[in-house]
């Protein structure tokens, strides 16, 4: 979804100008999480949780999901418009892994890729291909990530306990449209830092809510990954989780105008070590 920040490409250096800004603003972000640490109060002292794993799962919509490709002489159409806003199946893993009380990391695989048919309202020039109305249309749209971040647990308290760190998100994209035999497809795999941050609150013995965001913004665009979730305790290792994840942003940039809104309908299991 997010083409805000594209490695060099047929010499963009606007692409080159996303990154610096991109860094600039994780920066920024970094002065503020060690200021963050410096005022925190010290947390107490307490079991650090080896190893968890959580398999999530569930249906997706698109809420929105505008599309020119050239940004300069594309056509600006609507793939929610083509093909429904859903839902659609999706999937992610994720593992957690703490070395101390303080220091953590989280490693994400996170797959999207729709796949479905519908018809175009008007003529529409995509990737150097043209495509007609009124005639069956196949369209892809794939967003798939993989995510590393390091984060410091800067306040433990006795309801709240607050992560803040840094995630480097690899991207593969395409878009794709097919009528019969023509094919038009823009690809992208590209690297882009995100700030993150992370809230649990302690309700019961068994229940929990969890508030995790993966997030930043340029002038190019921005990317923005929410995900609100209540947990309960099956037992000392097995946790259910349901809820509610968003995921926001696009790039408008002179290869690329792609901005999306999905919505997901999450469950999820977790198994701690």
């Amino acid at each position: 979804m997010d083409r805000a920040i594209e490695l060099v490409r047929d010499g963009d250096i606007v692409a080159v100008h996303g990154v610096c800004t991109r860094i600039m603003y994780s920066i920024r972000l970094a002065s503020l999480a060690l200021l963050a640490v410096l005022v925190a109060e010290n947390s107490p002292a307490q079991d650090k949780e080896s190893l968890a794993l959580e398999f999530e799962g569930g249906p997706v919509w698109q809420s929105r999901n505008l599309v020119r490709i050239p940004n300069e002489t594309g056509t600006r159409f609507s793939l929610t418009d083509v093909v429904g806003q859903g839902a659609y199946g999706t999937f992610r893993v994720e593992a957690a892994f703490d070395i101390n009380e303080r220091h953590g990391f989280r490693v994400v695989m996170a797959p999207l890729d729709i796949k479905d048919s519908g018809i175009l309202g008007s003529r529409v020039l995509f990737a150097g291909g043209t495509f007609e109305p009124n005639v069956a249309t196949e369209a892809n749209y794939k967003f798939s990530s993989y995510r590393a971040t390091y984060r410091y647990r800067f306040h433990n308290g006795p309801t709240w306990r607050w992560k803040i760190g840094f995630t480097g998100f690899i991207r593969d994209a395409r878009i794709a449209l097919q009528q019969g035999s023509q094919l038009a497809e823009d690809t992208d795999i590209g690297f882009v830092p995100l700030a993150h941050l992370k809230g649990e609150a302690r309700l019961s013995d068994r229940w929990r809510f969890v508030l995790e965001l993966d997030g930043s913004a340029a002038p190019q665009g921005r990317a923005f990954d929410v995900a609100a979730k209540l947990g309960y305790a099956l037992s000392d290792r097995w946790e259910m989780m349901f809820g509610y994840r968003g995921i926001e942003g696009g790039a408008d940039v002179e290869s690329v105008y792609n901005f999306a809104w999905l919505n997901f309908a999450v469950a999820s299991i977790r198994f701690r070590l």
